[in-house]
């Protein structure tokens, strides 16, 4: 188990068979958001995320988790500091194209919409023709479990297929980095388990960047090859740490005295952050 506080940089636990980069995919440096009111959400986050890593934010409500994932959307704007994709191509005006999945904490799939053709959105969204992505909307539906679904609507699956149908739609796209907002927060911990296997093979068949939110320190340890904690008040990373167990990670990771020495480790630290 590696521990490095906030101030040194670490690298990344390479996906089985992936060869270790140096350069990283994308970079937060010194970056700041401070509100309109005063409040300071992030103060001075520096991170750098890897090629082909599953990366997991860890800390307690009001740490600016959130917050930092959605400055590495694009989706928020930041008071000050720089963001820098190094792998990115760039368009006209020398901004990057940022290849970006967001699956938010609650599915938002359109009720009177197929499974298809909520998938088919980010599609839809870019003027392309159902009939030239059929293909890979139906990859990622298989590649999502829900291959036999997708003439089904919303109302008729559950809370974890629903969300299956998110990570599809976000995947559609073949984003380099998937990002997750608490995904499995609202499910209960049976779906939430089956889930969170699912989504490791998920990751290593796509090879995509994931970063994943969640408050849970048993969940960041079975998902995560690196957690970065954060404290509040303002938001800040306090430390980050190695998970150097290898995949796939199964029933018997879970059951391990190594995963529970991590989640010790991952504890101590989320109190450290709780008393900053």
């Amino acid at each position: 188990m590696n521990y490095a506080p906030a101030s040194l940089t670490t690298g990344a636990v390479p996906m089985p068979d992936v060869e270790p980069r140096r350069r990283p995919l994308v970079r937060a440096q010194h970056v700041d958001k401070t509100y309109s009111n005063g409040t300071i959400a992030l103060k001075n986050l520096n991170l750098d995320v890897y090629p082909h890593e599953f990366i997991s934010l860890l800390g307690p409500s009001g740490c600016g988790k959130s917050t930092a994932l959605r400055i590495f959307a694009g989706l928020g704007a930041y008071t000050s500091g720089m963001m820098d994709w190094p792998q990115s191509m760039h368009d006209a005006t020398g901004k990057p194209e940022r290849e970006v999945g967001f699956v938010f904490q609650e599915p938002t799939l359109m009720p009177w919409a197929t499974v298809f053709d909520n998938v088919y959105l980010p599609h839809r969204l870019k003027d392309r023709r159902k009939s030239e992505v059929q293909d890979r909307v139906k990859e990622v539906l298989d590649l999502v479990g829900l291959g036999q679904f997708a003439n089904a609507y919303p109302r008729e699956l559950s809370g974890g297929m629903k969300m299956r149908v998110s990570v599809a739609r976000a995947l559609v796209t073949r984003p380099k980095l998937l990002l997750m907002d608490e995904p499995f927060a609202a499910l209960d911990e049976i779906t939430r388990n089956r889930l969170s296997n699912d989504l490791l093979d998920i990751w290593s068949k796509a090879k995509c960047t994931v970063m994943f939110v969640t408050h849970s320190v048993f969940e960041s340890v079975f998902l995560s090859q690196r957690i970065v904690v954060m404290a509040a008040r303002p938001g800040r990373i306090i430390g980050e740490l190695t998970v150097d167990a290898p995949y796939p990670r199964t029933k018997e990771f879970r059951l391990s005295s190594e995963y529970s020495a991590y989640c010790r480790e991952v504890s101590d630290l989320l109190d450290v952050a709780m008393r900053s």
